[in-house]
């Protein structure tokens, strides 16, 4: 079980939102690139990337904060990147500047051909990023949900060889309510495709529960206020995710 923390960029600063509105930014960091320098250090072993403007824009906005975290982190873990990303030529100018996975979230609802046709020409490297508000898919930063069912379009792209599914539930992100567990088993059992968990860890007790449904699917778990404002500490929380993994490994 992967816990893997975020660095969500506006303006080229490390920040984090409540619910996804821009308007809301807690400013935690001026340096992304030093920030993701303290999570290696800290014993990350992936970090999600997410470009605010770029979702909101439709096209990269925070290229440069990418490229110096990219360089700052080197070859010591993957690091994987959503926001604004809708075409083909984007996915492959950010993976040849070294980001190991592309995390493609409004486009994939609304232009499957494009997602299916990402898959097609860089397998191994696509992620969907599924964001759902009582069970139904919401796109463009979070502010339209559609009448598309999670489970039903995360089999649909799973068919189109996506490497992973990251699910988010909007009503609980960045408001340290605790992880929707429940969404995201029943999410995980439908698929083949590992479940990346995102939205609302909060603390030790998060992590246990998640780690109990591991084997239902669920990879790891994308955390950021509670990494922020110190009620997560993230190498306490790898060791227990890694000790209870281990232990149902063996068990």
């Amino acid at each position: 079980m992967l816990i893997i923390p975020a660095i969500d960029l506006k303006d080229g600063h490390c920040v984090r939102l409540k619910q996804g509105v821009m308007e809301d930014a807690t400013t935690f960091s001026e340096d992304p690139a030093a920030m993701a320098r303290h999570w290696v250090a800290q014993g990350a072993r992936r970090l999600h990337l997410v470009d605010l403007n770029g979702a909101f824009a439709g096209r990269p906005k925070n290229e440069k904060a990418i490229l110096e975290i990219v360089a700052a982190v080197g070859d010591a873990i993957p690091v994987q990147l959503g926001g604004g990303i809708r075409d083909l030529d984007t996915i492959e100018r950010y993976l040849d500047d070294g980001i190991g996975y592309v995390v493609i979230g409004t486009a994939a609802v609304k232009t499957p051909g494009f997602l299916h046709d990402a898959c097609s020409a860089f397998p191994g490297h696509i992620m969907v990023g599924l964001d759902s508000k009582d069970g139904k898919v919401a796109v463009d930063g979070w502010s339209k949900v559609t009448g598309h069912d999670v489970v039903d379009l995360a089999r649909k792209f799973q068919d189109y060889g996506v490497e992973a599914i990251i699910h988010t539930d909007i009503g609980r992100d960045g408001m340290l309510t605790g992880i929707n567990i429940e969404a995201t088993v029943a999410l995980a059992r439908e698929l083949t495709v590992p479940v990346i968990a995102s939205g609302g860890i909060a603390s030790l007790e998060d992590v246990r529960r998640l780690c109990a449904v591991q084997s239902e699917g669920i990879m790891g778990a994308i955390t950021g206020r509670a990494l922020y404002q110190g009620v997560l500490d993230l190498q306490e929380a790898q060791r227990l995710a890694d000790q209870l993994s281990g232990a149902r490994a063996t068990g």
